[in-house]
């Protein structure tokens, strides 16, 4: 089947060009000059891509994305945004509303049709995360219906992207929902008066960003940053208090996540506490090694600076007892990878 792209644009000329140049590329396409109209003819035919214009009569291209977000059908169709050199400053706003990429006029063919390929390739690859993600929720589902509602609202959502290094939320933001982690690596970090930022926990796929600030209905209590490239799933707050309302398997499951993560951090506060600077490190090393996401072989990735986040040390210390248990043939460093030489030397290490 064709692929369907509706293209909502104020200006006839540009419009007109894009929507001729998408059907000698064999698409089908829905064109709409302003955006209450684009919206209208979104819902109907439920495109498998947007071009947008920011600016225009009507609703502007911010106004279209808001409310198709709030569509289960529709908040899953990639979005790209058409915006003049001068609007570009406002994009992030655009990005920040759940905005997939965005092309700046004038653009060529070339630019057009790259770009609604390389979207629509991610978004197969989204579908891949999603199906993998859903099949493991399964084993917490079995005759739950509120664990199946979770499913299917999950299974409705568009992934959102982030970069290596780039924030996800930022300690005392109010949350506007609970991140479902599909792929990558996240850290959150507290940041003390002093300056120094402290660890509190690194994230792979399946785990939940955010559950405390949530139930609690509080900020977030530190910042999640992307380690690597990352995919993860927003869930709406007012979806989420609606299923924990209504489902009491659904928040029983959500209250264990929040204690395990309770219990995690008290551990580490324990650690930090009590532990000398050798066994806080090797600790930290062991909880790296033990995420999924990784081969034994190959090592994990970690730069000094978020090691000594985790382990509450100077990247100083951290250098020098790396070095030791390098010395020692603990463990294996090259670059930022640390691949574990003698597992059970490190866990025994003696306070």
């Amino acid at each position: 089947m064709k692929k369907k792209v509706l293209v909502i644009e104020d200006n006839t000329d540009i419009r007109e060009n894009v929507v001729e140049i998408l059907q000698l590329a064999d698409f089908t396409v829905f064109e709409a000059d302003n955006g209450k109209i684009g919206v209208e003819l979104a819902l109907k035919h439920l495109p498998d891509i947007i071009l947008c214009d920011i600016m225009m009569p009507e609703l502007d291209g911010y106004g279209v994305l808001y409310l198709l977000s709030k569509n289960t059908e529709a908040a899953a169709i990639p979005f790209i945004f058409l915006t003049a050199k001068a609007e570009k400053v406002d994009l992030r706003k655009g990005m920040e509303m759940g905005a997939d990429d965005y092309l700046t006029k004038p653009f060529d063919d070339i630019e057009l049709l790259n770009a609604i390929e390389s979207r629509l390739k991610k978004k197969e690859i989204q579908q891949t995360f999603y199906s993998k993600s859903l099949d493991r929720l399964d084993s917490l589902i079995s005759k739950n219906d509120g664990l199946s509602e979770l499913k299917k609202i999950i299974s409705e959502r568009k992934t959102r992207q982030f970069k290596k290094n780039q924030v996800i939320y930022y300690e005392g933001d109010r949350g506007n929902g609970l991140y479902l982690m599909l792929a990558g690596r996240v850290k959150t970090v507290k940041l003390a008066e002093d300056g120094r930022e402290l660890m509190t926990g690194i994230f792979t796929a399946d785990n939940y960003l955010g559950i405390q600030a949530l139930l609690a209905n509080e900020p977030y209590s530190d910042t999640a940053t992307a380690l690597e490239d990352t995919s993860v799933c927003l869930i709406p707050k007012d979806s989420l208090e609606k299923l924990l309302n209504l489902y009491p398997d659904v928040a029983k499951e959500f209250i264990k996540l929040l204690s395990n993560d309770i219990r995690e951090k008290e551990e580490q506060l324990l650690q930090l506490a009590y532990n000398s600077v050798r066994k806080r490190l090797a600790d930290s090393i062991l909880r790296l090694h033990k995420q999924p996401g990784h081969d034994d072989e190959d090592g994990f990735k970690i730069t000094r600076e978020d090691l000594a986040a985790m382990a509450g040390m100077a990247t100083e210390t951290v250098s020098r007892t790396l070095s030791d248990f390098k010395d020692e043939g603990l463990i294996e460093k090259k670059g930022s990878t640390i691949r574990l030489l003698d597992l059970p030397r490190l866990t025994k290490m003696k306070n």
